[in-house]
Order: structure tokens, then sequence, then C-alpha cells
């Protein structure tokens, strides 16, 4: 696996670099906004990148903007946020901005390690099955594309798993805690609020501009999607 660090602590960045080395994969440093946006850029000079752990406070570029400015060029590289807010609206404007997970500081090594070992199972695996399709709604498992209407929209990596198992079970109630074991792996708290995070980020791009509801919340059980109402 190949992973890019944008770190600008040169200490942290060290140490991420040791155990992402340690854990066998092929690690990049970029120590500003601007050099991990170069970097990570698709047909960028430094090649292809597995997953980006990527900084929330940059100097140049903010990680923020980093990770929407690579969404709009097309990168669909997954990208985990390590931030020092915790906040709900700092997490949504990550989340919203293309980011697929984040982490706050302090963190556990070996969390961060398996956190960006999902990331690259989800992003590299291998869907043989057909678009799938609610209304004007279509979910492309091989291209791991959203499209409503004929426009694309941009979803990052967890928001696309969450789409894709909702409307693969089209009509069904789907729990949270399903959502947690397939989409996190279990690896989330089931009293957390990062699934409706996610869902309201869902929302915000696939329903609202086009002045749809597909998204139905079973309260105390979890969501639904519907055909368009």
């Amino acid at each position: 696996m190949r992973v890019l660090i944008a770190e600008d602590d040169e200490r942290l960045a060290a140490l991420l670099h040791q155990s992402a080395t340690e854990a066998g994969w092929e690690a990049e440093l970029c120590h500003d906004g601007l050099e991990a946006l170069a970097a990570a850029a698709p047909g960028g000079g430094r090649g292809d990148f597995d997953v980006i752990l990527l900084d929330w406070m940059l100097p140049g570029v903010d990680g923020v903007t980093v990770c929407r400015r690579l969404r709009s060029m097309g990168s669909r590289t997954p990208v985990l946020m390590l931030t020092a807010r915790n906040g709900v609206q700092e997490r949504v404007a990550g989340l919203d901005a293309g980011a697929d997970d984040y982490l706050s500081k302090p963190f556990d090594l070996d969390e961060l390690l398996a956190r960006l070992r999902a990331l690259h199972r989800r992003s590299s695996f291998e869907d043989d099955a057909p678009a799938l399709q609610v209304g004007g709604l279509v979910v492309d498992p091989l291209s791991r594309r959203v499209t409503r209407d004929g426009t694309e929209i941009a979803v990052s990596a967890r928001e696309f798993d969450i789409l894709h198992l909702l409307v693969e079970r089209a009509g069904q109630v789907v729990s949270r805690y399903r959502i947690l074991d397939e989409v996190w792996d279990g690896e989330a708290d089931i009293r957390s609020n990062v699934i409706d995070v996610h869902v309201a980020a869902l929302r915000a791009k696939i329903d609202r501009p086009f002045g749809a509801n597909t998204i139905t919340t079973v309260r105390n059980v979890g969501y639904r999607v519907d055909a368009e109402r």
C-alpha cells in the first residue's frame, strides 16, 4: 500500500512515516498544503497513492482546502484527516470537503493504521454487480460513481459505501448496527453520531440540490432508501 502523509509537525510526521514503513507500506511525506496538493493531484509527479493521511492545519493551504481541490480534480483516493478539532461542525466541514474519515489528536497509532487499512480495503474492493438505480439516482459499484438525472455527484468513500448499502436494499430498513458493521468494520461506537453526520452529508449532495427525498430515517432503528416521492 502506498500512503501520502501530509503533516507539518516534523516529529509527528517522522513517527507516522516510521509506523507506516514498519507496517510494510511505502510512505511519502509532505509538510505543507501546496506540496500535498501537487503530490496527490491526479497525474501528479509522485504517482498514485492508495490512501492520503492529511492534517487539517497545514501551512500554505489547509487540509480541508487540499481535500476539496483534490475532489474537484477528480481524485477518489481515500483521505483520512487528522485534526485537533472534534466539534460536529468541524467534522461536517471535513466530510463535506471529501474526507472519508477523521481522527482526533491525540490518537492511538494502532487505531490510525487500522483506519488506513480499512479505507484501502474499501477503495480496492472490486464488484462485478451492475449499477444500481432508484428513480434518477444511479450507484455504480464498479466505478464507484454516483449520478442523479445524469449529473455526477462527488461523494467520499464512506458516503459511497453507506449509499450503496442502502440502495442495494432499497425498500428495506438497514439498521445502524449493520451500517457500522459493514462500513466501519464495527470499529465505530453505535452511540456516536458518526452515521448521522455522513447521512446528512449524503442528503445534502444527492437529495437537496434535486428536490428529492431518497433517504428516510427510521427512528431508533436505521435508514431506508425509497424510490423518489
